[in-house]
């Protein structure tokens, strides 16, 4: 098996198993975050959208009233059954929910009004390819919408800050920075309308054990820090560190790309 595939199959055992975590997260199920993406979007009663690896199914569920249908994918099917369990609670009737690889979408080209897809790319191995997919189908002038973790422009602190992430996720492959945000969407015949960073505030203890990390995992996460270079902890901006209330900042990028 590929390298490609490895990690493919690592991301849908680490979300099999953890997938309740997240249909409960309060840091994907809320924030003010959410309430941005349907500003920036402006989504329309017509529209038929696509959420790519929905998670929790979050970000469908709020597009939901104000649009005519949602698509929901992720690719692995314990957190779409989760999801679709928690939509069905919550009385929405015009999501579904469909198996797919954000890399490899299974739908005809001019499919979709809007595309969105938040705090997920940097699980994917080829975002890539999970742009042009996205620019593939969305109709003309459609919308590619995205929020994930954001990294600074300084390769040395990227690289840490994704080590630092992998440690307590091994299926977190790579964060990307803005410039890297934008040259892909620009690569894959997106014009970019929008971009901007926001910060989320993480306590680490719940935020490692989410992904189930045991003590002495979190016991080497709060060693990376402590040792971190001065460009990382000016990004992270680690507070009360080594005590049960240690907490650190973590940059997400909203960035939005129209399909010339």
């Amino acid at each position: 098996m590929s390298d490609h595939h490895d990690a493919k199959a690592l991301s849908q055992q680490q979300f099999t198993k953890h997938a309740e975590g997240y249909v409960t997260s309060a840091t994907h199920a809320q924030g003010q975050e959410l309430e941005r993406l349907i500003e920036i979007a402006q989504p329309q009663r017509g529209w038929v959208t696509l959420d790519v690896a929905t998670g929790g199914g979050h970000t469908a569920l709020k597009f939901a009233p104000f649009v005519t249908h949602v698509t929901a994918t992720d690719i692995t099917p314990r957190m779409l059954e989760k999801a679709q369990s928690f939509a069905e609670s919550q009385g929405i009737e015009n999501v579904s929910f469909e198996p797919a690889d954000a890399e490899d979408l299974p739908f005809s080209d001019a499919s979709f009004d809007l595309v969105t897809c938040r705090i997920a790319p940097h699980h994917f191995q080829n975002p890539a390819g999970f742009v042009r997919e996205s620019a593939r189908v969305l109709r003309a002038e459609g919308l590619l919408l995205v929020q994930d973790h954001a990294l600074p422009e300084n390769a040395e602190a990227a690289r840490y800050i994704n080590a630092f992430e992998r440690l307590r996720d091994p299926s977190h492959h790579r964060a990307l920075p803005e410039s890297g945000w934008r040259s892909l969407f620009e690569a894959g015949g997106l014009s970019v309308e929008h971009a901007e960073i926001i910060i989320k505030v993480h306590r680490l203890q719940p935020w490692a054990k989410r992904q189930g990390c045991t003590p002495e995992t979190i016991e080497q996460l709060v060693k990376m820090v402590e040792e971190a270079p001065i460009q990382v902890t000016d990004w992270m901006q680690p507070s009360l560190w080594g005590t049960p209330q240690a907490s650190f900042a973590n940059h997400h990028i909203i960035i939005a790309g129209r399909k010339n």
